[in-house]
């Protein structure tokens, strides 16, 4: 299939935000907290939210000139080859469906648009990308209580910055596939990984849009951007 480009960029990016979805009285409702679209706003960009529907994915890939993958619950294991483990609290499997076909078509049809993961984000990348995941912590790592809704350090290489950051996880990408490990805290959890192969395919593990430090926070979302003008 012929690589798609989105449209010449307005002086703002257009980008899209995928929420999480829920079941409120029977019916399916998007929620994201609003400080993903304010963050891109302040890099320069046009944040806008995208329900979760698969059909729409060839005009969102048409649209938009970069993505952000949000946080969320746990993904199902199954379809990725290894069983869920029992203490995980499921995706919803609409969302998990989505956010796999959409990965999967950013690969295969329009691999420069830029991409930013964020805690599930960043494990929906990782999974996409042949990896696996280390899916309940408190059975395997000590110093998990250290990443929830807490602060710790990150150290940082290949040019992205170390400092404190804001996580509330108790999974973690355990193997990043063909992607690369460019930060661990000082446990080993891996926080984030690339693709150096791609213009901008990053995953962080922690909250930037709630971190406070802004190199640590700020910073992504302006690399995202940028990455877009580009």
């Amino acid at each position: 299939m012929e690589q798609m480009t989105a449209p010449k960029s307005p002086s703002r990016p257009l980008i899209a935000i995928t929420p999480d979805l829920l079941e409120r009285n029977g019916h399916e409702t998007i929620r994201v907290t609003s400080a993903y679209a304010r963050r891109v706003g302040d890099a320069g960009g046009l944040g806008v939210v995208v329900p979760p529907i698969v059909a729409t994915i060839p005009d969102l890939l048409a649209r938009f000139d970069g993505f952000v993958f949000t946080g969320g619950d746990d993904p199902k294991t199954e379809p990725f080859g290894e069983p869920t483990h029992p203490k995980t609290t499921p995706v919803h499997p609409v969302r998990q469906l989505f956010e796999t076909e959409l990965l999967a078509a950013l690969k295969t049809e329009a691999p420069e648009r830029p991409v930013l993961g964020v805690c599930l984000g960043m494990q929906m990348m990782a999974l996409a990308c042949g990896g696996s995941l280390d899916q309940y912590m408190p059975d395997t790592t000590p110093t998990h209580a250290e990443h929830w809704e807490s602060n710790h350090m990150v150290v940082s290489e290949h040019g992205y910055p170390s400092g404190e950051v804001r996580s509330k996880h108790h999974q973690a990408v355990r193997d990043p596939g063909s992607m690369r490990v460019v930060a661990r805290a000082h446990d080993g959890v891996i926080e984030a990984i690339d693709d150096p192969s791609r213009a901008f395919f990053v995953g962080v593990q922690w909250h930037p849009e709630r971190t406070g430090d802004p190199v640590m926070g700020q910073w992504y979302f302006d690399r995202l951007v940028e990455s877009c003008r580009r």
